[in-house]
């Protein structure tokens, strides 16, 4: 294969079951307290540069990055957790190097006899 007709190359970082606490929730009795929420993040990002400089500036600072979604998120009041996903989605297309973003959440004890309930979304520039 030619260096024209490569594909690119599709690197992840990925942050597994960040737990944020925030108030979430369509009921009343869920709008009074903080709840946790379990955050799965995968971020496609072109690591290339970074694997051979061994530089962050050249990667995502994924510390960084989990402050940012703390600081958006903790004291927000989302009803569902699809905007609560879509604003963990937008935080992170913030960063430049970050070409594509899939997020899930999920919600533990959400339904009765079920562990958790969730949704996952991908976003992309």
């Amino acid at each position: 294969m030619t260096e024209d007709t490569a594909q690119p190359t599709c690197d992840r970082i990925f942050i597994r079951d960040l737990a944020i606490r925030c108030v979430i929730g369509v009921e009343e009795y869920e709008r009074r307290e903080k709840q946790e929420v379990l955050v799965q993040i995968m971020l496609d990002v072109d690591l290339g540069r970074a694997g051979r400089t061994d530089e962050l500036t050249d990667s995502v600072d994924y510390s960084s990055l989990k402050r940012q979604i703390l600081q958006a998120t903790e004291n927000s009041r989302f009803r569902l957790i699809e905007a609560l996903a879509q604003c963990i989605a937008d935080e992170c297309l913030k960063q430049s190097k970050i070409e594509r973003v899939r997020v899930a959440v999920e919600k533990p004890c959400a339904l009765r006899f079920a562990r958790t309930v969730g949704v996952e979304i991908v976003r992309h520039r």
